[in-house]
């Protein structure tokens, strides 16, 4: 190699100076034969570009899909917020002097106006999020749901509150089950459910927020005490509307609408691996990408090899709500005023410390989701969560309730169900119902399950106070009897989905061994197949 000369400005000397391999020189970058040169445009294979984001994120320990999912995640502190604060909102004494002292049949429509239009819009989520994308679909649904909590937060009248609480549920709908299908379909299939609890840890901080802040408020005398809450809430979905369109789209969606390279750029960006992008790439290759109407897509969700896909999904989204967590969280107060909490910023105070509670388990679990079997997490914690509501209901129904270690024990049950429902319920459900589903119709039918579970949550939170009313253990025995079928279902027909890549979803997904054993007792006794299949895999 030919000893290089370096003049006084710090450059290479103008002269060529060749090695013996030859072809090396160098030019002075001011000289015209340098500005004469072509260009050379030096491009960095995609290998290399997802090497080097690896070796970025290992430096920063945070992966690049991790960003994303906490920034969307403030949609699940919007529903917790708002899961929350409306609860105390309405037994505060600001509140009725206000709009009037309200009946239980008001209270628990004020309630529930939110899920009830956010069941509805749920059901065109999905089909909107496979035309316009993930992230604008999210960003289109916090807007909505500015809209209304600011109209909610200004109003003068009961009425013109309902109307606002009715467009942010709207809002709600449109972007709650798409931050589920976006952050499953960012990250890799062996961080689904730690990625997914940053969801529900961020709903947790939300509901906890919300409790406190309407504790703090409760102290002013005015009609701050309860609008700061609703403001507060406009604040966060404008902040998320603006944000999320920054951030990369779903993999897996630019897939769907024959995107190839837009979708390889995105894996980059993410920082995930190519190897599961260029699988995604060659079975999105083998079939034709159609873009189908609302109508075609509701007749997908019902064919053969998915409806009954689809009605798992929908029946665990609905037994999530019915086992009666949110009548909990809704009703905080008023429960533990029940219990024996007489005062109501002892119950207000009660209620807080279940939102810790359920703040410091989600933290606790985000470490252990993807370590956990899915059918563990929903055997196990429908489990604890029937027995918790059943000896609920039995106290009250044998007047136990009324005694000093009976109301202490009631208290107990109550935190031990929001922690056994935060633990394992309030995630694994919503990963299950998701990543159950071929890319096709993923996200229409995660939004019908959603809108489905609203639907239920909606009965359930105009009808708690009126339930209660008319029987103190009716509600607990209801709640626990749901829970124990949910059980029941997950036994026979839950299959184990943790750690499957979302197209391995669509090859393995085998019948459990009960399933197994069911049908060769039957089929033995028949000669014939008994049906009892959750999945036909020959054409996912």
């Amino acid at each position: 190699m030919g000893v290089r000369q370096i003049t006084a400005d710090g450059y290479p000397d103008n002269r060529d100076i060749t090695s013996p391999r030859g072809g090396l020189f160098f030019l002075h970058p001011t000289s015209m034969e340098f500005e004469q040169r072509p260009r050379i445009q030096l491009q960095v294979s995609s290998r290399t570009a997802s090497f080097v984001r690896v070796l970025k994120a290992r430096r920063t320990g945070i992966p690049p899909y991790v960003w994303p999912a906490l920034f969307t995640a403030l949609g699940g502190f919007l529903w917790g917020f708002d899961t929350g604060s409306i609860g105390p909102i309405t037994v505060m004494s600001q509140f009725e002097n206000q709009f009037g002292s309200i009946s239980a049949t008001v209270q628990g429509l004020l309630v529930s106006s939110i899920i009830a239009t956010a069941a509805l819009s749920a059901m065109g989520s999905g089909a909107l999020s496979d035309r316009i994308s993930r992230t604008y679909t999210i960003s289109l649904g916090a807007f909505v749901f500015a809209v209304g909590a600011a109209i909610a937060c200004s109003a003068k009248a009961l009425a013109q509150l309902f109307v606002g609480r009715c467009i942010t549920g709207f809002g709600q709908g449109i972007f709650i089950s798409n931050i589920t299908v976006y952050v499953i379909e960012i990250c890799p299939p062996s961080k689904r459910g730690r990625t997914m609890t940053i969801v529900q840890l961020f709903n947790t901080v939300g509901i906890a927020a919300g409790y406190f802040t309407c504790f703090g408020t409760a102290k002013y005398a005015d009609s701050f005490s309860w609008r700061f809450p609703l403001g507060l809430q406009a604040v966060v979905a404008i902040v998320l509307a603006i944000g999320t369109p920054f951030f990369p789209h779903s993999p897996h969606w630019l897939l769907s609408v024959n995107r190839p390279r837009d979708a390889e750029a995105a894996t980059l960006k993410l920082g995930l691996q190519l190897t599961e992008i260029r699988k995604e790439d060659e079975a999105a290759a083998g079939a034709q990408v159609v873009q189908l109407t609302f109508k075609q897509q509701a007749k997908e969700l019902w064919a053969k090899d998915i409806r009954l896909r689809t009605f798992f999904g929908m029946f665990l989204m609905v037994m999530q709500q019915a086992c009666g967590i949110d009548a909990v969280l809704y009703y905080a107060p008023v429960l533990f005023q029940q219990a024996g909490l007489s005062t109501t910023s002892a119950s207000f105070l009660a209620s807080g410390v279940s939102g810790i509670v359920m703040v410091v388990l989600t933290a606790g679990i985000l470490f252990f989701q993807d370590k956990w079997a899915r059918r563990t997490q929903m055997i196990g914690g429908g489990s604890v969560i029937a027995g918790c509501m059943l000896t609920m209901g039995s106290l009250y129904a044998s007047d136990a309730a009324q005694t000093a270690a009976g109301k202490r024990t009631l208290i107990a049950l109550i935190y031990i169900f929001i922690a056994a429902f935060i633990s394992t319920w309030a995630v694994v459900i919503r990963v299950i119902a998701s990543e159950v589903q071929p890319k096709r119709t993923r996200a229409p039918a995660t939004s019908l399950a959603q809108c489905f579970g609203w639907a239920v949550n909606w009965v359930i939170a105009f009808s708690t106070p009126l339930f209660l009313r008319r029987s103190s253990s009716g509600p607990y025995f209801m709640f626990g009897t749901c829970a124990l079928l949910t059980v029941f279902v997950c036994v026979v027909f839950q299959p184990e989905t943790k750690g499957l890549s979302l197209d391995a979803l669509d090859q393995d997904f085998k019948e459990t061994k009960l399933q197994s054993a069911v049908k060769r007792y039957f089929g033995s006794k028949s000669g014939q197949s008994t049906g009892i299949e959750l999945v036909g895999m020959a054409n996912s």
